[in-house]
C-alpha cells in the first residue's frame, strides 16, 4: 500500500511538472527537455559504465548531447539557420579525434556507446522541437504545445488502457521473451483508448481533423510500445531491473521515458509528413 502511495504520488508530480513544462512557455519547454536529455543520457552512460566496463566522461558527453538539443531549438525558433548544427559536428570531430590519445582498451565500443546514447535519447528530444514551433511572420516562429502535450497524453493514456484491460483479460503474450507482462488483450485494450481520447484533442482543436489526431495516437501507441520493449531490451542485456532509482516508486529517468524516445521520432516523422503534403 506504502509503495503505491510512493508510486501515485510521484506519478503525480511527473505529470505536473511535464504538463507545466510543456504549456507554459517555450522557455519552460527549453528548461523541461534540456533536463530530460541530460537526465536520460547521463542515467544511459552510468548504465554502460557500470556494466560494460566502460569509462564514458558522462559530464562531457551530456554537454555535447544537451548541445545538439540546443541546436535544434535555436533552429527551431528562428533565432539562426540550420548551420548551427555544426557545434555539434565540431564535438563530435574532436571525439573522434580524441580517440586516438585516449588510449582506451576497447576505442571502438568507447565511440559506439557515446554515440548510441545520442542517436537513442537526445537525437529524439531534439527533433521535438521541429513540432514545436510553427512558423509565423518574417523569419519569426510561434511556440505551439499542443502537439508535444498530445504525444505524452496518448503515451500516458496508452500506458494506462494497456494496464487496465491487460490486468483483466491479457492472455496472449506481445513479446515474452522481453517483457513477459506484456499482452496483445493489452496492446488493443491501450489502443482502443488512446484513438478514444484523439476526440479530445479534436475539440480543443478542430483545425486539424480527426483523421490526423487519431494517426497521430496510432502512430504513438505502435512506438511507444516499440520504445518499451527496447529499454527492456537493454535491462535485460545489461540484467537490471530498473535504469536507475531516481523517481521514487517508478525506476529511472529512462524507465519513464522510454515510450516517449522512439514515438518521439515517430510522430516528427508523421507530422512533417502530414504538413508537407497539406503544403
Amino acid at each position: 500500500m506504502k509503495n503505491l502511495a510512493l508510486r501515485s504520488l510521484t506519478g503525480t508530480i511527473y505529470v505536473a511538472l511535464i504538463v507545466f513544462g510543456i504549456i507554459t512557455n517555450e522557455y519552460t519547454f527549453l528548461c523541461l527537455f534540456s533536463a530530460i536529455t541530460i537526465l536520460c543520457l547521463w542515467e544511459f552512460y552510468g548504465l554502460m559504465n557500470g556494466k560494460k566496463d566502460l569509462q564514458i566522461c558522462r559530464w562531457l558527453h551530456c554537454l555535447g548531447g544537451w548541445g545538439l538539443f540546443m541546436s535544434f531549438f535555436i533552429y527551431a525558433k528562428g533565432i539562426a539557420g540550420y548551420w548551427i548544427v555544426a557545434v555539434y559536428l565540431v564535438y563530435l570531430i574532436i571525439t573522434f579525434i580524441s580517440e586516438l590519445f585516449a588510449q582506451k582498451a576497447d576505442p571502438i565500443a568507447h565511440i559506439a556507446h557515446i554515440f548510441l546514447g545520442h542517436l537513442y535519447i537526445v537525437l529524439p528530444v531534439a527533433l521535438v522541437n521541429l513540432i514545436a514551433f510553427l512558423p509565423g511572420c518574417f523569419t519569426v516562429t510561434v511556440y505551439y504545445p499542443t502537439l508535444v502535450l498530445a504525444v505524452f497524453v496518448f503515451i500516458w493514456i496508452n500506458d494506462t488502457g494497456a494496464y487496465i484491460v491487460g490486468s483483466a483479460l491479457g492472455k496472449h503474450r506481445l513479446f515474452e521473451r522481453i517483457s513477459p507482462k506484456k499482452s496483445w488483450e493489452g496492446f488493443f485494450g491501450g489502443l482502443i483508448f488512446t484513438l478514444a481520447s484523439s476526440l479530445i484533442f479534436f475539440q480543443y482543436e478542430p483545425v486539424t481533423p480527426l483523421y490526423q489526431w487519431m494517426g497521430l495516437s496510432l502512430v504513438i501507441v505502435v512506438f511507444g510500445t516499440l520504445g518499451d520493449l527496447f529499454e527492456s531490451l537493454i535491462k535485460r542485456t545489461l540484467a537490471v531491473k530498473d535504469s536507475g532509482t531516481a523517481i521514487p516508486g517508478h525506476g529511472g529517468f529512462l524507465d519513464r521515458f522510454d515510450s516517449f524516445l522512439l514515438a518521439a521520432y515517430a510522430a516528427v516523422v508523421y507530422v512533417l509528413l502530414i504538413q508537407s503534403i497539406q503544403n
